[in-house]
């Protein structure tokens, strides 16, 4: 694991994952699987009510803790020591505190993101959120001046934002996140390396009755 650098800066990655919890985890977990590289770094926070354009604040939305806590501290803790062993690069000290979009420089061209924390910029193509109801990732949408219809997750997928572990009344269960993750980790890698995905490997082993993070 790295730290960010003491004074104010831009750092350039592929995927940036907003919460350092199980979501989080897996889906870094499952990109260094592929070999794409993320920064993982806490939620983000209220901002005033004065936003620039292009650019939004999401509160904190954590579920409470499900009857499958045990299970989910098991999972944790593999996924802790797969990406201690990776050297995944997780910040659990440094918060996202803004999100500022990036038109592409062509009409069909994704836009690219700035996660802004409180010691420097992380520009990134992919967003991975991990919390936050559904409300207000519409919320998020109309800010960034983004028509929205009756799927918000498509519509956040196709501006290059995904969504694991995020519920709108009940909290995913530790496999339908570990099932999210691994979607989402597949479709990002899909994106980077159109022409040369392959199986995941080295997969973590069997927790709780099913086997993490495999077909």
């Amino acid at each position: 694991m790295s730290s960010m650098p003491g004074d104010a800066g831009t750092e350039q990655t592929t995927t940036v994952i907003i919460g350092t919890g199980l979501s989080g985890l897996a889906v870094a977990a499952e990109l260094c699987r592929h070999g794409v590289d993320s920064i993982v770094v806490d939620g983000l926070d209220i901002l005033g009510a004065s936003q620039p354009a292009n650019t939004s604040s999401l509160q904190r939305c954590d579920a409470a803790d499900s009857d499958t806590l045990r299970e989910r501290n098991e999972i944790l803790r593999h996924l802790r020591n797969y990406a201690a062993s990776h050297s995944v690069d997780i910040r659990n000290t440094t918060r996202a505190v803004q999100l500022t979009m990036l038109e592409g420089s062509e009409q069909d061209t994704a836009p690219q993101w700035q996660v802004h924390t409180p010691t420097g910029i992380l520009v990134a193509d992919h967003i991975v959120l991990t919390r936050c109801a559904h409300s207000q990732l519409r919320r998020m949408l109309n800010d960034f001046g983004i028509a929205v219809g009756r799927n918000v997750a498509a519509a956040m997928r196709a501006i290059g934002i995904y969504l694991v572990g995020v519920g709108e009344l009940i909290t995913p269960s530790p496999k339908e996140v570990l099932r999210q993750a691994k979607t989402v980790g597949h479709a990002i890698s899909a994106k980077v390396n159109p022409d040369s995905l392959r199986p995941s490997s080295g997969a973590f082993p069997a927790t709780g009755g099913f086997a993490m993070l495999t077909c």
